[in-house]
């Protein structure tokens, strides 16, 4: 893929339309029924956002979007990791989606103002979507760090396991820093000291803390992704690797 704008584009995408399948999965499984349907309704903001960035990366190298979505494997994928992990309980979902919230929210502020119009155009929709998506995860943060033992017990667990996937999120690689260069991309980096801000203050207020573990992994832009993703892509692609060309 030798145009960078659009590699970027698909990165976006990807990490969109992976975390718009994970949120599906909640769809008949939600311990209630208004969450079932906030949930849904998320995915389908994330399933919305992966559709335009995929359209306009597919404009400039002449793929559709389903030829980006269904017929790429697992090692084509650029996803971060987190958007990959199974969906775990709901407080391992919640979590999650705290800590993806509380970065898309600056991240795609900041990217409105890119020097590519189509993509500044996209953020500022996904800005839209994205404020209302943090203040619910927020509240259930706070719903579940600070409720029963149980619900915190499970919520520390899930970000005692999360902390170690959220450095990629910060990462940048020489395809991004070129485009920052360009105003095309975020500094990712730069949105570090507001992510900690919201995560602090938001665990504070839950009664829960940050992981001590020292560790972190990265690959998710490389290609390099968990077992998780191989066997959500066999669901998201079946018909489309079962009925080449299908629509309906």
């Amino acid at each position: 893929m030798s145009d960078p704008v659009a590699q970027y584009a698909v990165r976006l995408g990807d990490d969109a339309l992976v975390l718009a399948q994970r949120l599906t999965e909640w769809v008949s499984n939600a311990p209630v029924l208004e969450e079932e349907l906030a949930l849904a309704n998320t995915a389908l903001d994330y399933l919305g956002r992966a559709r335009l960035f995929y359209r306009y990366a597919g404009e400039r190298l002449r793929q559709s979007e389903d030829q980006l979505a269904f017929t790429r494997d697992a090692r084509a994928f650029t996803n971060l990791l987190i958007f990959e992990l199974p969906r775990g309980d709901f407080s391992f979902t919640m979590a999650r989606q705290f800590l993806i919230d509380a970065f898309q929210l600056p991240y795609l502020e900041r990217l409105t103002a890119s020097t590519d119009a189509e993509i500044a155009a996209i953020a500022a929709k996904a800005v839209k979507e994205s404020r209302y998506h943090l203040k619910r995860s927020r509240d259930w943060i706070v719903r579940l760090g600070d409720g029963t033992a149980e619900s915190h017990r499970r919520s520390q667990d899930a970000f005692d396991e999360l902390f170690g996937y959220v450095d990629e999120l910060f990462a940048m690689d020489a395809l991004e820093s070129s485009l920052v260069g360009h105003g095309v991309a975020v500094d990712r980096a730069a949105v570090r000291a507001h992510w900690d801000a919201e995560v602090d203050a938001v665990l504070a207020e839950a009664t829960l803390t940050r992981s001590r573990r020292a560790w972190h992994v990265e690959g998710g832009r490389r290609g390099i992704h968990t077992e998780h993703l191989g066997h959500l892509l066999t669901e998201l692609q079946f018909l489309q690797r079962a009925y080449p060309g299908l629509s309906w």
